[in-house]
């Protein structure tokens, strides 16, 4: 892959050959999103070698095939910035680590316009963030969950969000989560390797499908509880609700989760007692290579008071 100052040159590989072109696309450019190349298709922004333009994001690719992106101009952002408190666990002038509450959007979406991590961004970095992801989500890199509380790094430039990107891409990133699950699972340290995409049954959820997108988690058990256990999970790959989605498939869901947590239905009323009302899961760590200055960063995050409190009564 070679980039101009506004264009990306792709050459389709192996791995990415028969693919849908959005989807081919998006795997080898990860700091684009798949809505993004998506978007770029359609407004003409995508074109063969030949200089014919593309215009079918179904069309099935070809290895060795060559495409050039152009990326328009960032257009100009309708999200407001928002005085949000941040906990702030680094920053520099490239790129910014935060230690995100459960409860809070990472970007705005429908039904959630405003109050998102975006919006605090934009405020906190008086608007300097990367343009890359698109008007609605600059600056950000990865995700976690609305009701997932931890580590989450966004990027300041479009250097940084690249080189950030290439690292998630390429499996990198030193992701590990705390969750409480049902159950102790034995043998107490194991590796789920199932593929995960959207449910064919439910858009809404996510499900291990054949042909989904591989997704590995480790996970260890830390400490037994009364009926459950911490563990830590630590992620080979990122795909939405890997780690639910795992815990959930060999019969260890997190507690609180909403949508996966059919196992954990004999331990909701002791959830009542504590008020705890979201899945419990912790990005406590995260790690990387500084995209511009290649210097080692590692962050920890400590175990939020809600999950503490439950950890404490699952203890008794």
């Amino acid at each position: 892959m070679d980039r101009g100052h506004d264009t990306i040159q792709v050459t389709i590989s192996g791995s990415a050959a028969g693919l849908r072109l959005d989807r081919a696309l998006a795997e080898m450019v990860p700091q684009l999103s798949r809505e993004r190349v998506k978007g770029l298709i359609a407004s003409g922004q995508v074109a063969e070698a030949s200089g014919r333009t593309s215009i079918d994001p179904a069309r099935r690719t070809q290895p060795g095939q060559s495409y050039f992106l152009t990326l328009p101009p960032p257009a100009p952002l309708d999200t407001v910035a928002q005085d949000i408190a941040l906990q702030i666990a680094y920053e520099d002038e490239h790129l910014i680590v935060v230690d995100k509450p459960a409860g809070l959007v990472v970007h705005p979406a429908a039904g959630n316009r405003d109050g998102t991590l975006v919006n605090a961004l934009l405020h906190h970095c008086e608007g300097q963030l990367s343009g890359i992801g698109g008007v609605t989500r600059p600056g950000i890199v990865h995700r976690i969950d609305k009701d997932t509380s931890g580590l989450i790094v966004a990027a300041k430039s479009d250097v940084a969000h690249e080189g950030l990107a290439r690292q998630f891409a390429a499996h990198s990133i030193d992701r590990r989560y705390r969750a409480i699950v049902a159950g102790r699972p034995n043998p107490a340290e194991g590796s789920v390797d199932a593929p995960i995409a959207r449910s064919p049954s439910n858009r809404k959820k996510m499900a291990i499908v054949a042909g989904g997108k591989r997704a590995v988690t480790h996970y260890r058990m830390i400490r037994p509880l009364n009926r459950s256990a911490l563990i830590e999970c630590r992620l080979e790959t990122g795909r939405t609700h890997q780690v639910r989605v795992h815990m959930a498939s060999i019969g260890h869901a997190l507690l609180g989760d909403p949508v996966y947590s059919k196992t954990a239905q004999s331990l909701r009323p002791l959830l009542e007692t504590v008020n705890f009302r979201r899945q419990a899961l912790h990005a406590a760590r995260l790690g990387f290579i500084h995209p511009v200055t290649s210097i080692a960063l590692s962050f920890e995050s400590e175990i939020p008071a809600d999950m503490r409190e439950l950890l404490a009564t699952l203890s008794d």
